[in-house]
């Protein structure tokens, strides 16, 4: 390889690393503003990012907005990332975005009293944010299994398969707190997957 294809490689490494990580970034201001547009009674410790986008909700479009943000930096990712990831942790991982989206375009019902429900589209929402919680613990189990020699990826692997189990076990019991520990799973996936943006998917 001459040296202006390794310049245009590089550049273009570059550019999909602060582009994708942009989209991250936008991602959380999105759903860390979204409960500012809520009504009164929203509160986030005990709400979740889903509430602040439900149905009929006004302000919603911005938890949405940070749903879709998210999902597409992931698919990006899944893409960029074809002969880092193998073709089964892609799978998984891309399927996260995907669910992601779908949670953006299917919302969850209202938490407000007396809005209009949409039963159907939020048994939509539930299945894909169940079934992207499931993509995203077994994808990231594929990834600690195929790093080899990888410790400080190992580490995070684990910290994200573990809080992947954990908090949606907590969320059952400590309801009142639903909103932060939703936030805190987040959060874990927002660094796991920007942390494969910047080391490139490393084996």
């Amino acid at each position: 390889m001459n040296s202006q294809s390794k310049s245009s490689i590089d550049v273009s490494d570059r550019v999909f690393r602060i582009l994708t990580v942009g989209m991250l970034v936008l991602s959380i201001l999105a759903l860390a503003f979204a409960p500012r547009l809520m009504p009164s009674g929203y509160n986030w410790l005990r709400n979740t990012t889903s509430e602040s986008a439900a149905q009929s909700t006004p302000g919603a479009w911005l938890g949405r907005l940070g749903f879709l943000l998210f999902g597409l930096a992931v698919l990006w990712l899944a893409a960029r990332l074809k002969t880092k990831w193998t073709p089964p942790t892609r799978l998984l991982l891309g399927a996260f975005g995907v669910l992601m989206i779908a949670t953006a375009a299917f919302s969850h019902k209202p938490w407000f009293p007396g809005l209009p429900v949409d039963k159907f589209e939020d048994s939509l929402h539930s299945f894909a944010a169940t079934a992207m919680g499931f993509a995203f613990a077994i994808g990231v189990m594929l990834r600690l299994l195929e790093r080899g020699q990888d410790r400080l990826g190992q580490i995070f692997d684990l910290v994200a398969v573990v809080a992947a189990v954990a908090i949606p076990l907590a969320m059952n019991s400590l309801p009142e707190w639903d909103g932060l520990l939703q936030r805190s799973m987040f959060g874990i996936a927002y660094v796991w997957y920007a942390l494969e943006v910047l080391r490139g998917g490393e084996l």
